[in-house]
């Protein structure tokens, strides 16, 4: 069966960025919904007739992946209103931030601590590869017609890079 809108593809890759750094790489399949928000359009177009077994390679560019760094997204908050064990990397859901954060922060935004100062912590809500082209080695594991289910909910349960708020020391891209 070849990739089509409205059909289920098991992928694998290797993500890097333009100085061949490698940022994330998925070996065992994991399956999005082609024709949903599970990945980006630039992703869905290039895929578009391959069958199992093809490899895409693609570059995308910030605007076509996680977006442009956007520095009104960085806040500098009182330390004393988070927990006294937060560390670099960890996710605060900006509809759950402490009270007494800045007003004006987005809550429909994901916020990682970027820095710890002994007063202040910044909080940065761009996502980790925001401002960062790719370059996306994708190979094709299967495909499959996708379910009523899966098409009614536009996904397949797994986005593209959902970036979900985390743990410390636990992986947040996937």
């Amino acid at each position: 069966m070849e990739i089509t809108p409205q059909c289920v593809v098991a992928l694998t890759w290797t993500l890097k960025d333009t100085l061949g750094e490698t940022l994330d790489v998925l070996t065992e399949p994991v399956e999005f919904l082609v024709g949903g928000d599970d990945l980006f359009d630039a992703i869905e177009t290039a895929l578009q007739g391959h069958g199992p077994g093809a490899r895409v390679q693609l570059h995308l560019e910030p605007e076509q992946a996680f977006g442009d760094f956007d520095e009104h997204l960085l806040f500098l908050e009182p330390r004393s209103l988070f927990p006294k064990e937060v560390e670099e990397g960890m996710s605060f859901d900006g509809a759950a931030l402490p009270a007494g954060v800045n007003p004006d922060m987005p809550k429909n935004v994901l916020y990682t601590v970027a820095e710890i100062y002994p007063e202040h912590l910044v909080l940065d809500g761009n996502h980790p590869l925001a401002g960062i082209a790719l370059r996306l080695d994708l190979t094709v594991n299967a495909v499959r017609e996708a379910t009523e289910e899966e098409i009614g909910r536009g996904t397949a349960g797994t986005g593209f890079f959902r970036f979900e708020p985390m743990a410390p020391g636990s992986d947040s891209l996937h």
